[in-house]
């Protein structure tokens, strides 16, 4: 089969490598109808690649049609039409019971000192084969795939259930923003959008995004959310507190993550990390502070007094400077962490079967291409050109 896979920093390419079997009785293999490109895989593209095979395959955000199901798969069956949950969960350990699916004891990487395992995301999260691919091998599939109608609906409807929905919804939960109350949503990325339009669907009065790109915040604007370019302004916190009274946002939405425009220092520390030898820089990325936290420095800053700060954007270093004492002096909440998938599944899915589009994810793909155009696709992406925000491939 053809499958997109990794050859080093930049460089990724559409290869053809053996199909996938089914190897244990929980397992599933699903053709691909289509997957999309993450923010996260931008981090194996410019900045984790020392984490990652020569060879692996990439991609944790698909759908397809289930071809074949091992002898334990009851729920699911050859015909139907899936989404798979980024994480790789059983749904039955001490931790999914808690729904703490992230965390599943039975697929955690243990040697690594992580969580579960995510498909197509690096040796630290298990190595899993990803999803950018013609076919898939779902392990876990006894629990993990989420069954959606064959009711017509273009794929993109229901891709998002693999990862950007449920993300944007437990950072919504996570905010916990008072009825009627006030949530700035920092990077206006697929999660940030969803974050927003969730925010507002659950009942936040007011919801401001703040990014510097002009398409993802016309895209915002389409939504009801209230923009900030971060470019216009020196002081985006002061912004942020002159339209709350002076108080500042109730709830702070961080959905940026390492790769956060505007700090020179941890882009100086991403570059040097690159020129090093694999396990060097491994060692580099894990216990130093190569982060860019432009965007949380100033999530801290912008929350009120009490507020809440949830944390979706991904980070890599171990020691990054955290203003501890003015989290501890305003009396934040923080809360953060890879999204539970399954956990939020279920709410969501029903907002997504009928006709209308209460939560708006029928804009939110800005391109389709097929997986030949792969490699060009993660470069325009990564470049933010041609107005990309959410690329999906077709295989």
């Amino acid at each position: 089969m053809k499958a997109l896979t990794f050859h080093g920093k930049r460089d990724v390419r559409v290869d053809e490598v053996p199909d996938p079997k089914i190897e244990e009785p929980t397992d599933a293999i699903v053709r691909i109808t289509s997957t999309a490109i993450c923010g996260s895989d931008l981090h194996l593209y410019e900045v984790l690649g020392m984490f990652i095979e020569e060879g692996d395959v990439l991609g944790h955000e698909p759908m397809g049609i289930v071809e074949e199901v091992g002898p334990e798969v009851t729920h699911i069956k050859a015909g139907d039409r899936v989404v798979i949950p980024f994480n790789i969960s059983c749904g039955h350990c001490w931790m999914c019971d808690q729904g703490l699916f992230a965390q599943c004891e039975t697929t955690q990487v243990r040697e690594e000192e992580k969580g579960a395992a995510l498909f197509g995301y690096t040796k630290l999260y298990g190595e899993v084969p990803g999803g950018q691919a013609e076919y898939l091998r779902v392990p876990q599939a006894h629990f993990g795939p989420i069954k959606v109608p064959e009711n017509g609906s273009p794929d993109e409807r229901y891709l998002f259930l693999s990862d950007v929905l449920p993300t944007a919804w437990q950072a919504v939960e996570y905010a916990a923003i008072p009825e009627g109350g006030s949530v700035a949503v920092f990077g206006l990325g697929p999660i940030g959008q969803m974050a927003a339009r969730i925010a507002l669907y659950k009942g936040a009065e007011r919801v401001f995004g703040i990014d510097r790109v002009p398409e993802r915040l016309a895209m915002a604007e389409r939504h009801g959310v209230e923009t900030i370019n971060f470019e216009q302004h020196d002081d985006v916190s002061a912004v942020l507190r002159e339209r709350t009274e002076g108080r500042g946002p109730d709830s702070v939405i961080e959905a940026v993550g390492m790769e956060a425009h505007g700090a020179p220092g941890g882009k100086i520390a991403q570059a040097m990390a690159g020129l090093l030898p694999d396990e060097v820089a491994a060692k580099l990325i894990e216990k130093a502070g190569t982060d860019r936290m432009v965007a949380l420095l100033a999530a801290i800053d912008s929350v009120r007094r009490g507020g809440t700060l949830s944390i979706s954007g991904v980070y890599g270093g171990m020691v990054d400077p955290m203003p501890m004492f003015q989290l501890f002096d305003k009396g934040v909440q923080v809360r953060m962490g890879q999204a539970h998938v399954r956990k939020w599944t279920d709410e969501i899915l029903p907002l997504l079967e009928g006709d209308g589009d209460p939560l708006g994810v029928d804009d939110l793909t800005t391109h389709q291409m097929p997986l030949a155009e792969a490699p060009g696709a993660y470069e325009m992406f990564q470049k933010k050109e041609d107005g990309a925000i959410k690329v999906v491939l077709k295989p």
